[in-house]
């Protein structure tokens, strides 16, 4: 297991690296180039942010949000200029040492809460949350809207405004749109792209949808393990693997987290894991939870032990933290509650392979 950390870079993360490197057993990032959906990431600026990890002593294997365009996911005929521009950026990552790329299929909204900083009354710590009630009358746009309010001023991964700002647009694409019909253009994208990933040495590592559930009857076909099954064999590849990320699948106590783990991990299907802990409040409704079990409704032991038995090598970050000791930051993204995080999953892997 190589334990990573979500960072943003120098001019947009209030973490400086020095800080990253002193969490025991780190040994890299999970990053990124703040980059809207469909460009070709100029080879100069990632050139930097590698020179400028490597100089802190951390290493960037894995890459996240290089975000599929809509008109891709909408399949329209614009989509292959898009397509080109995503391969010339996977070819550039490889050059560059990357070997995972972590993306998703959603359409319109990476994730969705409906409270960025909700207070847990056991503790007073704050954290994303989530009641489908809550949505109440409002829509889309009004959803929009309040996270952006709430968001003290940083950008979140997914609600980039440049994006946001077509969303009316956007979502007449999906009207009518079928899971059948995402997953025909879903396809067509992994068949483009797939191999030049063989050929290069890169895997892509599909996120899951987030929360696990169909929302705005909007097409969503990442959030079990049928659907990821039906995602594996649309390009039947080593380099076509999944993003396990256990709070987001586990948002749906249905879905059995380890299990789903086991499942991909013995066909060689899991590219990277984002590990978090979720607790249940409701039908739709449940808040983030620190990373200990009994914080939350996920027993982490059972899924640190199928990371350990089934995809050992493969690269772990600690997920949405809560916010703790006063700390302000990007909601979930704070330094404090995830470092210990890190080091309860390195304490839980130590005591597997302890065993």
């Amino acid at each position: 297991m190589k334990m990573t950390f979500r960072w943003y870079g120098s001019k947009a993360d209030p973490i400086p690296l020095k800080y990253i490197k002193q969490i025991p057993g780190m040994t890299g990032l999970m990053g990124l180039l703040d980059k809207p959906a469909g460009v070709d990431w100029p080879e100069d600026e990632f050139r930097a942010l590698v020179d400028e990890v490597h100089a802190a002593g951390l290493e960037l294997e894995v890459i996240e949000s290089v975000n599929v365009h809509e008109d891709i996911k909408t399949g329209l005929p614009t989509r292959d200029e898009y397509i080109d521009n995503y391969i010339s950026t996977i070819k550039m990552l490889a050059r560059n040492g990357v070997k995972v790329i972590i993306y998703n299929f959603m359409p319109v909204f990476d994730w969705l809460r409906t409270d960025l900083a909700r207070v847990i009354p056991e503790d007073g710590s704050n954290s994303l949350y989530f009641d489908e009630k809550d949505l109440g009358a409002m829509g889309p746009l009004e959803i929009v809207r309040k996270t952006a309010e709430d968001s003290k001023g940083f950008t979140l991964p997914g609600w980039e405004p440049e994006r946001l700002a077509l969303l009316e647009k956007t979502l007449k694409q999906y009207e009518g749109m079928t899971p059948d019909d995402l997953r025909v253009h879903y396809k067509y994208f992994l068949d483009a792209v797939i191999p030049v990933c063989e050929a290069v040495g890169v895997r892509m590592a599909c996120h899951p949808d987030d929360p696990a559930w169909p929302i705005f009857g909007l097409p969503r076909i990442a959030h079990s393990i049928a659907d990821y099954d039906k995602i594996v064999a649309l390009h039947d590849s080593p380099a076509n693997t999944v993003c396990l990320c256990t709070g987001s699948l586990g948002s749906n106590p249905d879905n059995d987290v380890p299990a789903a783990i086991r499942h991909f991990g013995q066909m060689d299907r899991i590219g990277a894991m984002h590990v978090r802990n979720v607790k249940y409040l409701g039908h739709h409704h449940f808040r983030e939870a620190s990373h200990l079990s009994s914080t939350g409704d996920l027993d982490m032991y059972a899924i640190m032990k199928a990371i350990h038995d089934t995809c050992p090598d493969t690269y772990v970050r600690p997920d949405h933290g809560r916010m703790i000791w006063d700390e302000v930051g990007r909601p979930g993204y704070g330094l404090y509650d995830r470092a210990l995080g890190a080091a309860y999953l390195n304490g839980l892997w130590e005591a597997l392979e302890r065993a």
